[in-house]
């Protein structure tokens, strides 16, 4: 039955069939939805499954974005209970009766919930998740989603000085969710998530501090905090990391769980001291970038065979190569992803795990106890894996225990900071491979870059000028 509305648009001709079953293969392999595999693929838009789920489960259909909602509906449902749950109220009928617009109508505890906290009777409509998701910013004054720039005038326009102490600063700040410095950093975090950046970068100088959004592989400039706030800023990030506040000198680490707009976000954060205080890079790691599938990864069919052919190999060893940031942990990912199976035991050596993965046994690089990736993989082996990936391989004895690993009935995986595939065998060389090593354990190197993509449904074709 959870299918039918799908083959409603197989009947319709929104898709095809083979767009179906490439989609429920995508689904099953990746453990996400059927609708969310459509979306990956590119092969409907939110409305086309809003529509047919309607139709399926007997609920109207509702186009937020031409409609106006009353206030005093709105605040029916208080703001935390529709971000969190995705809902908007949208009507209130003279009998009582609240509207509540949702993307998933079959989520009988959500509706539980809004009648047990409005104490109301409840009609769902159905809309898409994007769209409702819209709806309450716009509705709820976008207090989670309104730019950064009007809290930064605003403390441009005050004198308040926070720059005592970075411990001053957080004791400040630590405890109180409304607090200025914690309402710039939650917005902070909420726009460049919104703006899809991978990392945010903030970063002292002389006479200001300095806010930039990577957003596909640009750095974008957003207007600048008062130089007073660096100290406050940084001991807000610090808490959020769980990161000893008073440390100032060295290089730190940490990691940030946050929740933007209903989904669940990792933020890898490095602080490094510089001659002006300490500048931070928090990388936002995306769990729905990780269930890519390797069909969308951009092989041409041949390269795609080719890949699926070697990852399920028995034994031997398959390297990604690529500059920093050309996407190789995604490739990997994807292709643990293939394999991730019950009868298959997958661990992998990370220097940090960026993404954790059901099924697989993840252990992270810590080098302040000299847990090195050449240590992980001995104790490794003692536990019986199918499959191996290696974070990167960066020396010789890591180099040499991947390749024996491969030599002795695992599959390894890993990665190489080379510029092409062929300069991966010479890396592997210098390093300290005996090249006969080489010929029977290497099953394929990969060498990829990332390139931008158009969106499906804006593209618009276009014919150069022959001049």
């Amino acid at each position: 039955m959870a299918e039918d509305w799908v083959q409603k648009l197989v009947k319709d001709g929104v898709i095809s069939k083979e767009q179906f079953a490439e989609a429920r293969d995508l689904s099953s392999r990746l453990g996400i939805k059927v609708e969310d595999a459509l979306l990956k693929l590119g092969y409907v838009n939110p409305s086309d499954i809003g529509q047919a789920q309607a139709k399926q489960f007997g609920y109207d259909y509702i186009d937020l974005g031409s409609m106006q909602i009353a206030a005093s509906v709105v605040q029916l449902v208080p703001e935390s209970v529709a971000r969190e749950n995705i809902v908007l109220p949208v009507a209130l009928d003279d009998a009582g009766t609240l509207t509540v617009a949702m993307h998933d109508p079959m989520k009988f505890e959500v509706l539980d919930k809004l009648r047990f906290i409005i104490n109301r009777e409840i009609k769902v409509v159905v809309a898409p998740k994007e769209d409702i998701l819209q709806a309450v910013n716009r509705y709820y004054g976008q207090s989670e989603t309104e730019s950064v720039d009007s809290m930064i005038a605003e403390f441009t326009e005050t004198a308040i000085d926070f720059t005592e102490t970075e411990l001053a600063a957080a004791a400040s700040v630590a405890d109180d969710e409304n607090a200025p410095i914690v309402k710039l950093v939650n917005l902070m975090i909420t726009e460049a998530v919104n703006m899809r950046a991978s990392d945010i970068h903030v970063e002292p100088f002389e006479e200001k501090l300095r806010i930039r959004y990577r957003i596909d592989g640009d750095l974008l400039e957003r207007d600048s905090p008062p130089r007073r706030l660096h100290a406050a800023v940084i001991s807000r990030i610090k808490i959020m990391a769980n990161i000893d506040i008073s440390e100032k000198r060295k290089p730190q680490d940490g990691r940030i769980k946050t929740r933007v707009a209903g989904r669940d976000f990792d933020m890898r954060v490095s602080m490094l001291p510089t001659g002006f205080g300490q500048a931070v890079v928090m990388r936002i790691l995306d769990r729905d970038n990780i269930k890519v599938g390797i069909r969308n990864l951009g092989f041409s069919e041949d390269n795609y065979r080719t890949f699926q052919n070697i990852i399920r190999r028995p034994n031997g060893i398959f390297l990604v190569t690529g500059p920093t940031g050309s996407g190789k942990t995604t490739t990997l990912y994807s292709a643990l992803g293939e394999l991730n199976r019950p009868d298959r035991k997958i661990i992998t050596a990370e220097d940090p795990v960026e993404y954790y993965l059901p099924g697989i046994n993840q252990v992270e690089v810590k080098h302040s106890i000299g847990l090195n990736f050449a240590r992980i993989i001995r104790a490794m082996l003692r536990q019986a894996p199918n499959v191996i990936l290696v974070g990167e391989i960066r020396d010789t004895e890591t180099a040499d225990m991947a390749i024996q690993a491969s030599l002795t009935g695992h599959l390894v995986l890993s990665t190489l900071h080379t510029n092409d595939a062929p300069s991966a065998v010479t890396r592997l060389i210098d390093i300290g491979i005996a090249p006969y090593l080489l010929t029977p354990s290497l099953l394929l190197i990969v060498g990829q870059r990332l390139v931008r993509k158009l969106c499906q449904h804006c593209k618009e074709a276009y014919e150069p000028d022959a001049h």
